[in-house]
């Protein structure tokens, strides 16, 4: 070790010279040892690999390094690059994470999951991924439709599907927006339990449905509403059907057809239904609908561009001069309107300008046809054979999986 204060080149050379013939001497007489015990290179004893092998680091000392004349050089260990998956496991990803895993996950291997521990039940019926939900045509759908309402479900689709008796016991309003119940088995009674508890529905088909009043006082509840499909419902009243349609002033597509209708019920609707309606289906009510309803009706909704009055036997040829106040109208169904003949309905191209769809079913077929078609040549005749009004899925898709153009993301795989 050099003394403070003397640079190197001042140490005296003996002493370098000393230290280095000690050590050549010290090595040498280990050499005739090891020779004169006679082992040879390969059979190098372990203390000497020991000795060979690169010393220890050294400790830092506490304090400052010089302190005391001692000199030392203290490197740090570098930490050992650690494999990104080594200790990686899905307990310790984020929630967020783990839902935008799920998100892609089907119903049933969602349901799966959430019986593997606490945590994952509660990822899995997150509101999140409950958005919407598929039950078509599922038997004994009760305690799967009691669950999907708890989680905050706002799409719901649910047409031909057998619910049996159902009391939904939930405290709070339902988040259902978009729902769509056609041809389903359901108790009113358990229908009347699930939309007492909408508030924001805007999209909504109960077609072919036994109804009450206290389901229609629970519509009137959903200001927003802007589709409303209930062809072929029954068990309600005029003065109900009229609180509902005055209440939902924002309905813009009314499917009301062939309803167990009496002539009060016809009235409440040319008389309540907002003027906002774009596309209106009243067919189906033989003696019911009159000339009168008709010009309540196109006085009091301007803006009409679809009107179905098909099977109205009452409805005649001067029924036709009345819909000329409707400017914006594209399509007309007059079908099995049987008064109404072939030389009234040629002059509707030019008393509607607009016109653009034409369905006469089983009042003009063959060669009148035909010469219907000569005589109005820019309108499509008798290509709708079925309403598309308020309905969630067209009648031209029926095994089609979406409401409203809508796609469910869970669905049940039946």
């Amino acid at each position: 070790m050099p003394q403070h204060g003397r640079p190197l080149q001042d140490l005296p050379c003996r002493s370098l010279q000393g230290s280095v013939s000690s050590r050549a001497q010290r090595t040498s007489r280990r050499r005739s040892k090891g020779l004169s015990d006679g082992l040879d290179a390969e059979g190098t004893p372990t203390e000497l690999i020991q000795q060979r092998a690169p010393l220890r680091k050294q400790p830092r000392l506490g304090g400052k390094e010089n302190e005391g004349g001692l000199f030392v050089l203290a490197r740090r260990s570098r930490r050992r690059r650690e494999s990104p998956s080594s200790d990686l496991s899905w307990d310790q990803l984020p929630d967020e994470l783990l839902l935008r895993v799920l998100s892609y996950v089907p119903l049933q291997d969602l349901l799966r999951v959430s019986t593997a521990c606490q945590r994952w039940r509660r990822l899995a019926f997150d509101e999140s991924l409950w958005h919407s939900v598929d039950l078509e045509g599922l038997t004994h759908a009760g305690p799967a439709l009691r669950q999907v309402l708890k989680t905050g479900v706002r799409m719901l689709r649910c047409p031909r599907s057998f619910v049996e008796e159902l009391q939904f016991t939930g405290t709070g309003p339902l988040q259902l927006v978009v729902v769509d119940l056609s041809s389903a088995v359901i108790p009113t009674s358990s229908l009347e339990s699930i939309l007492c508890r909408c508030r924001q529905l805007e999209y909504l088909s109960l077609e072919g449905l036994q109804l009450s009043d206290a389901v229609l006082r629970s519509l009137s509840l959903n200001p927003d509403l802007l589709q409303l499909n209930l062809s072929g419902c029954s068990g309600f009243s005029a003065p109900a059907l009229a609180e509902l349609l005055q209440s939902c002033s924002s309905i813009q597509q009314l499917n009301i057809a062939w309803c167990d209708f009496s002539n009060a019920h016809v009235k409440s609707v040319v008389d309540g239904v907002s003027a906002r309606v774009t596309h209106l289906n009243l067919s189906g009510y033989r003696e019911n609908l009159t000339l009168d309803d008709v010009k309540v009706l196109v006085t009091r909704c301007p803006h009409i561009e679809t009107l179905d009055l098909s099977d109205s036997t009452l409805l005649m040829a001067d029924s036709l001069p009345v819909l000329r106040q409707l400017k914006a109208l594209l399509h007309l169904s007059l079908s099995r309107c049987y008064h109404i003949h072939l030389a009234a309905l040629t002059d509707l191209e030019k008393t509607l300008p607009a016109l653009g769809l034409l369905d006469v079913f089983g009042i003009v077929s063959g060669s009148h046809l035909s010469s219907l078609k000569k005589e109005m040549p820019r309108v499509g005749i008798n290509s709708r054979p079925f309403s598309g009004i308020a309905r969630p899925t067209p009648a031209s898709r029926p095994g089609c999986c979406v409401m409203w153009n809508r796609k469910c993301r869970l669905r049940v795989r039946l």
